[in-house]
């Protein structure tokens, strides 16, 4: 029984291997299909992708240096106005009380003035008559002295009496200055985009001042002010094109201009990005401050170049591997399909453009180590263009490695600079038969392209 119990694993396993069996030969009994992609013309633009902010040149918070009532507002939101012009007004009705104050305490100094002049008057004449008779012998000096000090005393109390109408007086114009404060005026010509209170509301200004509108100077000429990712700053430069899209309007096309990179960095959640300000022509008014902006700066351009499907980097046959002895960095690793060792981004692998590489019978592919594709040879990474493999195919639809200087990438197309012509076809994948049936698609696949000046790549062609 014990015996029994042990074989039943076993006996439920042969089903399953025989099953795996069956599939498997049937698989190596299908031809392995490729999907290919012609080389053609077209533009061929790389891009730094950003997210922004819309704003406008120049931004006042306008606010009230004093506290007290609104008594009447005379622009509300999307007013146009100019510089000058009256937008607010306070109830000044304490500021008169202080300013009636003020007036009445610099009058009652002004007389004080005056009484201590005459007080000084009289105390110098008493001076002079007690100087006279003490030379004359016929006051005693303690009265002499005694006079002299009321006279100094006179003299000092004047000056005393000026300095506190000096104080009333600048008390007057502090009153006057409160006062003229309760008319508030627009500093600079613009739009009214915000109005934060309302006829009756009361605004304290203590240690900052209340901000009651924000006028934006010119909303015809606006900004971006878009975070550019650590990783591309060093690509964005002053003078570049930008092109973005805003959720409003998403079938429109803006463009504008960088007009600064700023030095100063933002880390949020330990990611780093540099502010970069994008100039931007709004004459028709279309766009307004808030919006969020998704913009595409344009680092490099190629115009009518030869151009082949990024895919095709990608590709690497079964049993391709990388070159023992004189191969470059990036090359695919053995067997894989894609590898992401530098073939899937543009640029990686060596060689001139020429054909080169063999496969043994029944043996991986392999990169001959020597020659113009080895880090010593002719082409060294010197010519024009960055060195690699793609795989064209032969007259029996196999893959045949070919030896490609490349440019500028978009993500969809790469600019091909040696290496190819145009027309020619260039292996992107792989299809087994059936799979289409069953809903797999080709592959490596390419996603759709985020660049806004590509279009979609059409369906590969079979081969």
């Amino acid at each position: 029984m014990a015996t029994a119990r042990r074989r039943l694993p076993w006996l439920l396993l042969i089903p399953v291997l025989l099953a795996g069996g069956f599939f498997l030969l049937r698989g190596r009994g299908e031809a392995t299909q490729f999907t290919t992609g012609a080389i053609d013309r077209g533009d061929v633009v790389q891009v730094v992708g950003a997210t922004g902010i819309l704003e406008a040149v120049t931004t006042v918070q306008l606010g009230s240096q004093v506290s007290g009532t609104i008594k009447s507002l005379h622009a509300d939101f999307n007013s146009t106005v100019k510089k000058g012009q009256v937008v607010a007004r306070l109830d000044p009705s304490l500021f008169d009380a202080r300013l009636g104050q003020a007036q009445a305490n610099l009058l009652a100094a002004k007389a004080n003035v005056e009484r201590a002049r005459s007080a000084v008057e009289d105390a110098r004449q008493k001076y002079a008559r007690a100087r006279e008779l003490a030379t004359q012998k016929l006051l005693p000096t303690t009265e002499l002295e005694t006079a002299k000090a009321n006279f100094d005393g006179a003299v000092a109390q004047v000056k005393a009496n000026e300095a506190a109408e000096s104080q009333s007086q600048a008390s007057v114009n502090q009153a006057k200055l409160d006062l003229s404060h309760t008319i508030i005026g627009t500093p600079i010509d613009g739009v009214v985009i915000s109005r934060n209170v309302d006829v009756g509301q009361t605004v304290a200004a203590s240690f900052q001042a209340p901000v009651l509108f924000v006028i934006a100077n010119d909303l015809a000429q606006m900004r971006v002010n878009a975070a550019v990712d650590e990783a591309d700053v060093g690509r964005v430069r002053e003078g570049q094109e930008v092109v973005f899209h805003v959720d409003a309007f998403p079938e429109r096309e803006f463009k504008g201009v960088i007009e600064q990179v700023r030095l100063n960095p933002t880390t949020v959640s330990n990611v780093v990005s540099y502010n970069t300000i994008v100039a931007v022509d709004n004459r028709d008014l279309l766009l307004r401050p808030g919006m969020t902006a998704t913009v595409s700066i344009v680092v490099r351009k190629a115009e009518n170049a030869l151009r082949l499907p990024a895919a095709a980097l990608r590709f690497r046959p079964e049993g391709f591997q990388r070159p023992t002895g004189g191969g470059a960095p990036g090359q695919a690793a053995a067997g894989g399909q894609g590898a992401p060792g530098g073939q899937g981004a543009p640029g990686g692998g060596t060689g001139m453009g020429r054909p080169g590489g063999q496969r043994p019978q029944g043996g991986p592919w392999v990169r001959p180590s020597g020659g113009p594709s080895g880090p010593g040879g002719p082409g060294g990474g010197r010519g024009p263009g960055r060195p690699t493999t793609v795989f064209v195919p032969d007259e029996k639809g196999q893959p045949k490695p070919v030896e490609v200087r490349i440019g500028v990438s978009d993500g969809q197309f790469v600019e091909v600079r040696e290496g190819l012509v145009e027309g020619a076809l260039v292996i992107t994948g792989t299809e087994i038969p059936g799979a289409r049936a069953a809903g797999a698609g080709p592959r490596p696949g390419t996603s759709p392209s985020s660049n806004p000046f590509n279009p979609q790549r059409p369906q590969p062609r079979q081969r």
